[in-house]
């Protein structure tokens, strides 16, 4: 005979069956004894055969809201994820983090210690359940979520998670977060939401404003020397096509700088590298193209009196504490829209517009024929960065996905795909590369999806939970590290604050060294993957053929540990 509670929902039913009704494939966990009531929804649906959301399970909470985030830039759709309470919450905020600062929605939830000592199902049944409450869990998070609320009764379960994922997909998007009190989970509740479409739509910008457009145009047409500066236009991937036409249309170079997606491909004509800086001291109009920071003022920055124009979905970074850079004309719409309407007002003087692009395209190619002069094994047979990229390039092939903590350098790589480059948030919260890439195969499966990183990101990565996850999901993808057994970032601080200080002048950089290195391949190999350590310069190609010939021939995991300087 069926037991009447196993048929009476609850809301953790709820609260599975509302993720998908609002497009929520996975569910990114890392559980905890506050998932009860989740774990038995799961089975439950399993044993009906009701459609439910793909559960991921994830050794670190880190890795679980990395890989979401994968998952969300490659797809466009907003994941969830699921942590242990205050402590899952608190490994989980570097990556939470990295959502918030670069926009990518994730509904993210946490276990709340039970409320009740006695009393109610889910009520406190174990020691911690007392330590582990806090007066407020939510603040821990609430610098980096755009909205955050604790769930206080069953019956709110659809309607909350319903405006959580509206909330979350509203321009400009980001990470929302939900407490779920254990014995409000196991509590039952009238199941007629949990098939219904959903209750709240997201909020779109619209189309940009005319006036604004208007003034814009007005700049760019009187401007003798234009310039475009972007970092995450390409988030949307029809931007990048109409980028490459406006580019071209009007004669206006492009620089991605310290860029997050592939904006521009780099072969374009007016693609003018990554280096906003020896292009400040000309440009007589500037526009900001999602870019938080589009250059660094002490280093350079436009001449006094050049008109800025900031566009995006939310082109002044309101969530920012101090950002300085000046905006003559804003435009808060979607950087396509944008560029179409501007395309549309622009006016063109074929002669000034004639010579400007001749003179570009001449600087592009010098850009790019000093780049490649570059790409060589440094003397004495160094393998320097530049090196292993290009060589990673090579063997990855046009049409692999790089996801980019920071090693790679970009001049070395030919990207020219939509969606083909992913750089690490602005937020550097280390640790993200791995994981995202292994979302970022999660969301295209049949992709070459390569993890280029840092020795130091990948120590940040938890390794050992990334690489169970990819044998025990069938996610290969290949990781390479470069190498350099430091962390570089703390020694060129440290260099261009005391160029002449102890530091530089014994070239000893305390706080900075990771040596000696581990054998970093053997993590992979540890998960049934394949590893190789490499310090020759003319062995890399090979060894690099061969790990990717190990991913995509054989559905293994891969990891080149390569030695760089």
């Amino acid at each position: 005979m069926t037991d009447h509670r196993d048929t009476q929902p609850i809301a953790a039913d709820v609260l599975l069956a509302r993720l998908r009704a609002n497009d929520v494939r996975y569910f990114f966990a890392n559980a905890g004894t506050d998932f009860a009531p989740i774990v038995e929804s799961l089975a439950r649906a399993k044993q009906a055969g009701r459609k439910t959301v793909e559960p991921i399970i994830c050794g670190h909470e880190n890795a679980a809201v990395s890989m979401a985030h994968g998952v969300t830039m490659v797809s466009g759709e907003p994941q969830a994820v699921m942590v242990h309470v205050n402590v899952g919450t608190a490994n989980a905020l570097c990556g939470l983090m990295n959502a918030e600062r670069e926009q990518i929605p994730i509904l993210f939830m946490a276990g709340r210690t039970p409320i009740v000592e006695e009393g109610l199902p889910g009520n406190r049944t174990l020691n911690i359940h007392w330590a582990q409450e806090m007066f407020d869990q939510n603040g821990i998070v609430r610098q980096s979520v755009k909205w955050d609320y604790e769930l206080r009764h069953g019956s709110q379960t659809g309607a909350i998670v319903d405006r959580a994922l509206a909330i979350a997909k509203s321009a400009p998007r980001g990470p929302v977060y939900l407490a779920l009190p254990r014995e409000i989970l196991a509590s039952t509740v009238d199941g007629s939401t949990m098939v219904e479409p959903p209750s709240m739509a997201p909020s779109d910008l619209g189309a940009p404003n005319p006036a604004a457009v208007d003034a814009a145009a007005a700049i760019l047409s009187r401007a003798e020397n234009p310039l475009i500066i972007t970092a995450s236009a390409g988030r949307d991937p029809s931007a990048v096509d109409a980028l490459a036409h406006f580019a071209d249309r009007h004669a206006i170079p492009v620089v991605e700088f310290r860029p997050r997606y592939l904006n521009l491909p780099a072969t374009h004509p007016m693609h003018w590298g990554y280096e906003a800086a020896p292009h400040m001291e000309e440009a007589d109009a500037v526009l900001v193209l999602d870019c938080d920071v589009p250059w660094i003022p002490a280093l350079a920055a436009p001449k006094p009196g050049t008109p800025i124009i900031q566009v995006g979905a939310d082109p002044l970074f309101a969530r920012y504490p101090l950002r300085g850079f000046g905006s003559t004309v804003t435009i808060a719409a979607e950087v396509a829209a944008v560029l179409e309407a501007l395309s549309a007002q622009i006016t063109t003087r074929d002669a000034a517009t004639g010579n400007r692009r001749k003179r570009i395209a001449e600087a592009h190619d010098e850009f790019r024929a000093g780049a490649q002069s570059a790409l060589r094994p440094a003397a004495g047979g160094v393998m320097t960065f530049g090196w292993a990229t290009r060589c990673l390039a090579d063997a990855a092939g046009s049409t692999a996905t790089f996801v980019n903590e920071y090693p790679l350098v970009r001049s070395a790589i030919d990207i020219d795909r939509p969606g083909g480059f992913f750089g690490s948030s602005p937020a550097g919260g280390l640790g993200w590369g791995l994981p995202a890439a292994l979302g970022a195969k999660l969301a295209d499966p049949d992709r070459l999806v390569v993890a280029a990183l840092g020795d130091g990101s990948y120590i940040f990565a938890n390794p050992a939970a990334c690489h169970q996850i990819s044998a025990n999901y069938g996610l290969p993808v290949l990781t390479v590290i470069f190498n350099n057994e430091a962390w570089m970032a703390v020694e060129r601080a440290t260099r261009g604050m005391y160029p002449d200080g102890a530091a530089a002048r014994e070239n000893q950089f305390p706080l900075s060294r990771l040596a000696p290195s581990p054998a970093f391949e053997k993590f992979c190999e540890a998960c049934g993957g394949w590893g190789a350590r490499v310090d020759d310069p003319d062995a890399l190609p090979g060894v690099l053929e061969k790990a990717v010939d190990v991913v995509q021939g054989e559905g293994r995991q891969a990891l080149v540990n390569v030695c760089c300087r």
